[in-house]
Order: C-alpha cells, then sequence, then structure tokens
C-alpha cells in the first residue's frame, strides 16, 4: 500500500476517533467528583460503546459509556497539556481501546489543531457514584 494511503487511513481513524472536550481549554484543576472505584479494572474498552470522555487532569480521563457506565484511566504517567487542552486523539485497527493503547493530545493552534504529547493509557477502573 502507497505511503499516502496508510497516512490517508491512519489520518481517517484519528479523525474517526477524535474526543474532544471543550472547545475552549479550561485551567487544569481536578474537580471533586462523587465517583468511587467498584470492582477490578480492566484492560479494555468497547470503542462503539463510548458515549463522551472527561479530561480531568495530566493523568486521568474518564469514559463515559453507554448505559452512563464510568470507567477512569489514569496514566501512568503524566500527559503534557492533556488537562488544559482536554482533548485527544486515538487510533487503533481493533475495535477496542486498550491499556496498551496510545493517545496524542489535541492542541489549539488557531483555527487548527495540532498534534502535542503522545502518551499511553493505564486500565479502565470501573467507576461508580456514591450515594449522598
Amino acid at each position: 500500500m502507497p505511503a499516502h494511503n496508510n497516512y490517508c487511513r491512519h489520518a481517517l481513524l484519528a479523525l474517526g476517533a477524535v474526543l474532544i472536550g471543550s472547545a475552549i481549554p479550561a485551567i487544569a484543576k481536578t474537580k471533586p467528583d462523587n465517583l468511587v472505584p467498584v470492582g477490578d479494572p480492566v484492560d479494555c474498552v468497547q470503542i462503539v460503546a463510548i458515549q463522551s470522555t472527561n479530561v480531568r487532569d495530566d493523568r486521568t480521563i474518564d469514559f463515559v459509556m453507554n448505559g452512563r457506565k464510568v470507567y477512569r484511566n489514569t496514566l501512568p504517567n503524566s500527559c503534557p497539556s492533556l488537562g488544559y487542552e482536554k482533548r485527544f486523539s486515538y487510533a487503533t485497527s481493533l475495535s477496542q481501546l486498550c491499556s496498551v493503547d496510545i493517545i496524542t493530545v489535541l492542541q489549539s493552534s488557531g483555527p487548527d489543531l495540532q498534534r502535542g504529547a503522545s502518551c499511553g493509557l493505564g486500565k479502565f477502573q470501573p467507576m461508580q457514584k456514591t450515594s449522598k
């Protein structure tokens, strides 16, 4: 396959998989939440079941799934600008997003988005709301 087609295929995968937080970057502060870990972490989540994401800081992403189930991913290392930009992309040839996969921070550059730091994911910890 020509390099151009590989690039286009990768770009389409990444574009199709882009998860964008708010359009305007927010200050990277973790807000308190009412979620607590429940059960054992899992290695992968189904991509089609991801409804939205909530980037909490440079190391923490909540994946909100269909049915409002939440999986918290704590990256093994801090990912520069993730908490500020609150948006990232990923590319995978599988139907799952797994702890071995890499995300890439999408940085604002005028009207365009530029690729920022690339960082590995951790395991996906099921979370549930605490009763008040």
